[in-house]
């Protein structure tokens, strides 16, 4: 009877190829917003400001529901949590196929951000059905296959857009996700749940969640309707409020969300402060490129359409997924600190180039590449330094706020690159861009300043 008690069923091969076949889908519908992002804008007539906030909205669910799913695949079994949002997910990106406005595509691309709480609801499965060794060469072709539907996601948006419509964008890979759900549900067995030893922290879930949303509204706000400085000041205080209200009841909380007390271990803070400030100047990047793409061919800009511009932004995307196999190799080799100091470099000195030099569309295409893979080995960097440094117990929490972190990082990034081309009307100037890229260099070498002033004898 014990043998039977500790020997779990097997899955075969089929299982795990339609794992990485669903999570290739949804990396697909999670990228075709990006290159897709000023035809929305001309489509829904919005502004840039609002623009990012289609992709902004997709990943803060995906930053509160990521811990959220792993605590109920423990509760309930990987196999159910996982059918759960795959079916939210459908219904995210079905409402977003047939949205006839902002709202409802917004609504749209929230419902399907729950989707990045699949692949630890994935890893839960197959480390309870495979030997150690197998569990990692599956972990690895889910992941992988994950960033190559990010990949194909870029490549087809244009394509699907321009030869169907923008709402096919979407269609598409929410239809493949529906059919490869069917079947894992067939072919994946049922996983016995977990007992878990205390209750979930529903009040610090949906305060946590409260306060990311209002900080998202807030700064689409504030960032496109030119409120007087009371309204911003009000917005700022709800977040501030919701924020204070969910520290206090996670300090109380028996077994909280996240755990606060590691953000005052200075290898953490130091590796939260790091992550944003890089992933700020990413965000304002994967903004700004695009539209420069886009913008008319009138002294400036290159009036590529959606195709090209998924083309021009996939050696971005592949650069960007070799740096995170690479940053970890990196961190070991070198330390944490050496690659963050040389990613940052290289950061800074593209985006003040850029300023200079962004008449040719190769240059854009390199200096994507190059922020990218920077940006890329960097944060990887530091999410394998933490994970190192903490205790093996905390691996799992400061490595989620490192994501957390890292998603509000590209949010404000985008929001605030959104902002400074919304200054200039709704046909952004060339000084526009030119003061963007200023900006986003002098933001990523903020990160060689807090390197500079980390501790001697704190890993970062």
């Amino acid at each position: 009877m014990a043998t039977l008690l500790t020997a779990p069923p097997r899955i075969g091969r089929q299982s795990i190829g339609a794992l990485g076949v669903l999570a290739l889908a949804l990396g697909a519908l999670q990228s075709v917003v990006e290159p897709a992002v000023p035809l929305l804008q001309r489509e829904l007539g919005v502004s840039p400001a609002e623009g990012a906030l289609v992709a902004n909205a997709l990943l803060v669910t995906g930053a509160v529901v990521a811990p959220i799913a792993g605590k109920l695949g423990d509760r309930y079994g990987g196999r159910r949590v996982l059918i759960w949002l795959m079916t939210v997910v459908s219904a995210g990106g079905l409402l977003a196929s047939v949205a006839p406005n902002l709202p409802v595509l917004l609504l749209g691309q929230v419902l399907q951000g729950v989707m990045v709480g699949a692949l630890p609801l994935s890893f839960i499965l197959v480390r309870k059905h495979l030997s150690t060794g197998q569990t990692q060469a599956a972990i690895g072709l889910v992941v992988a296959l994950f960033t190559g539907g990010g990949m194909v996601g870029t490549l087809v948006a244009g394509p699907i857009a321009e030869s169907l419509s923008w709402h096919w964008m979407f269609a598409l890979p929410t239809f493949a996700i529906i059919a490869m759900t069917a079947v894992v549900t067939r072919l994946m067995p049922q996983d016995p749940p977990a007992q878990p030893d205390h209750r979930i922290d529903w009040p610090g879930v949906v305060l946590l969640s409260a306060t990311l949303l209002a900080l998202m509204l807030g700064l689409v706000t504030v960032t496109n309707a030119g409120l007087p400085p009371l309204a911003i000041a009000g917005i700022g205080l709800v977040v501030a409020a919701l924020a204070t209200c969910w520290v206090l009841v996670e300090r109380r909380a028996v077994a909280p969300m996240v755990d606060l007390r590691m953000l005052a271990k200075p290898a953490m803070w130091n590796a939260c402060v790091l992550t944003l400030v890089i992933t700020i100047s990413l965000g304002m990047v994967l903004l700004m490129l695009p539209q420069l793409f886009a913008a008319e061919a009138d002294g400036y800009g290159f009036g590529a359409s959606t195709t090209d511009i998924g083309l021009f932004l996939m050696p971005g995307a592949i650069a960007g997924a070799l740096s995170d196999s690479v940053g970890g190799i990196a961190a070991r080799r070198f330390g944490p600190r050496a690659v963050i100091v040389v990613g940052t470099v290289v950061t800074a000195a593209t985006m003040f180039a850029l300023a200079s030099w962004h008449t040719e569309a190769w240059q854009l295409v390199v200096a994507k590449v190059l922020i990218a893979f920077a940006a890329g080995i960097g944060t990887t960097a530091l999410l394998a330094g933490t994970a190192t440094t903490v205790d093996a117990k905390d691996t799992g929490i400061a490595t989620s706020l490192l994501v957390v972190t890292r998603v509000i990082g590209v949010a404000l990034g985008s929001q605030l690159g959104g902002a400074i081309l919304a200054a200039g009307g709704d046909r952004p100037t060339e000084s526009a861009y030119v003061t963007g890229f200023v900006v986003a260099g002098a933001v990523a070498a903020l990160s060689l300043i807090v390197v500079r002033l980390t501790k001697k004898g704190t890993r970062v």
